[in-house]
């Protein structure tokens, strides 16, 4: 079966003066399309380096990464940059929305970048907000609106150019507890209409949800499982 990420002995190295930070040691990865696949480790295991690697925000020093069937490893910025808006939908602990834009404005964004008209843009993000039943909040500016609220204007911002994966980076660490469950029922419905899903967390709990835990430790894979009892 075709992967839709392939990581093959990938090296991650950091330079501080003269010396050498290892926060990845030959990490080999692949992810089918429409996994839902938790990446979880301890402060300083390299998940985060890994979540750059992925989602293109960052290059290896050494090894192989082909997304989607494009080998990504020595692309340069300007390329990464166009395959993160196309491939990559984004969603961040702290949301990331820009402040002076409405939530419909902060959802068109990535087609703006994309090139994509006026009018589509507006169709296609009215149709967005309405999945994450925000239609009525649509008008309104980030600090118009709950946590929750916004970070379903992030999910409708990372599914609004249809890519093919979702890379959510600790989605609910913001949240109260109520509001992380309204935000991990949207992803697992994400991820029944088919879309791949990379969640980087530090919860056990909500790693628990993932159909399959990749474990790191000190920058290499420690463990790597189904999980066979995703928490519903």
């Amino acid at each position: 079966m075709k992967y839709i990420i392939e990581l093959k002995n990938i090296v991650k190295d950091y330079y501080v003066g003269t010396i050498v930070v290892n926060a990845l040691r030959s990490v080999s990865i692949n992810i089918r399309p429409n996994e839902y696949v938790a990446i979880m480790g301890p402060s300083g295991s390299g998940k985060s380096t890994l979540m750059n690697l992925i989602g293109c925000l960052d290059t290896a020093t050494g090894g192989n990464y082909v997304l989607n069937g494009t080998d990504v490893s020595k692309m340069e910025d300007n390329q990464l940059a166009e395959i993160r808006n196309s491939e990559i939908g984004f969603v961040f602990q702290t949301f990331n929305l820009l402040p002076r834009y409405t939530a419909l404005e902060n959802v068109m964004l990535p087609m703006v970048y994309a090139g994509v008209g006026k009018q589509t843009r507006l169709d296609r993000a009215g149709k967005v907000i309405e999945d994450v039943q925000l239609t009525d909040r649509m008008d309104h500016k980030p600090n118009e609106l709950s946590g929750g609220q916004r970070q379903r204007v992030a999910i409708a911002r990372a599914l609004i150019n249809n890519p093919s994966i979702i890379l959510a980076d600790e989605p609910t660490g913001n949240l109260d507890s109520k509001t992380s469950l309204d935000i991990m029922k949207l992803l697992d419905d994400i991820h029944a209409a088919g879309n791949t899903i990379i969640l980087v967390t530090h919860e056990e709990g909500i790693a628990r949800q993932a159909h399959r835990i990749i474990r790191l430790i000190d920058g290499e894979v420690e463990k790597d499982e189904v999980n066979k009892q995703p928490i519903e």
